[in-house]
């Protein structure tokens, strides 16, 4: 889907978990397909063989812009990711390889690697050296699989135990790692309830941003229904020469389709 804005279009794309929750989920792709969307992300293909979420992204004409490495288990301590956990280095690898594989089937170019959240017990500092180790390697897989990495910061309102801390923190360990390969996933509704500055942050992270997600805040429903004003922050992205997606990863107020109604306040 195409959202004009005063500085030109943006490309957005839906994210099947937070849209068109109405109908289950191999139905969403035509839903979303007949919304006017041409890309969808999702977290988590892997309830599914990638042949048949392939089929289903063919027969709605739609593009794979972006998946997650898979997430441990419930209750476990890689639920979250396993990239900040000391000691699950063979999960993370084998989750890392497991989403390239997937990205290679459904022709993905960025790959969401989930931080995960820092064990209360780790040291902070030995945590943070897993990491960096971590997603160098990562780097080294998908560079020679020729897709992106992603790092995405959850906000500490939601998540205090996240392990990655802010997108300035993203920003740093792409460029030691491998910033070609390695970028920012600059989430709005995380940025905006940590630390806000929303225009400036985007300007200044522009370089290492690798994808982009929205949602408003507080609630983190669709644009218009919180305090971010989409209309200077989408137009400051179609000026910019970031040319990805933007993911509309948020919870419709009422319903996936009136909630799109935000895409047409914002051309007018």
């Amino acid at each position: 889907m195409i959202v004009e804005t005063t500085a030109g279009p943006v490309r957005l794309a839906a994210n099947l978990k937070w849209l068109f929750t109405e109908v289950p989920f191999e139905q969403r792709f035509d839903a979303a397909a007949r919304a006017g969307f041409t890309g969808v992300e999702f977290a988590s293909p892997y309830e599914l063989p990638a042949g048949t979420v392939r089929r289903l992204l063919d027969d709605a004409g739609l593009e794979q812009v972006l998946i997650n490495t898979p997430a441990g288990p419930a209750g476990s301590a890689t639920i979250m990711g396993a990239a900040y956990v000391p000691g699950a280095r063979e999960e993370f690898r084998e989750g890392v390889l497991r989403a390239l594989e997937y990205a290679a089937v459904l022709d993905t170019p960025v790959i969401h690697v989930m931080s995960g959240l820092r064990p209360a017990d780790a040291d902070p500092d030995l945590a943070l050296a897993t990491y960096v180790a971590n997603i160098g390697w990562a780097a080294e897989q998908a560079r020679a699989a020729g897709v992106r990495v992603a790092l995405e910061p959850i906000n500490k309102r939601d998540q205090p135990r996240y392990g990655l801390a802010s997108m300035e923190t993203a920003a740093a360990v792409a460029e030691a790692v491998d910033p070609e390969t390695v970028g920012v996933l600059f989430d709005v509704y995380h940025a905006q309830v940590d630390g806000g500055n929303l225009i400036d942050r985007f300007e200044r992270l522009l370089p290492r941003i690798a994808h982009i997600q929205i949602a408003d805040n507080p609630g983190r429903g669709e644009p218009g229904t919180g305090e971010i004003a989409f209309d200077r922050v989408l137009a400051r992205i179609a000026a910019s020469p970031y040319d990805g997606w933007v993911g509309c990863e948020y919870g419709p107020v009422a319903g996936t389709l009136d909630g799109l109604a935000w895409t047409e306040r914002i051309a007018r």
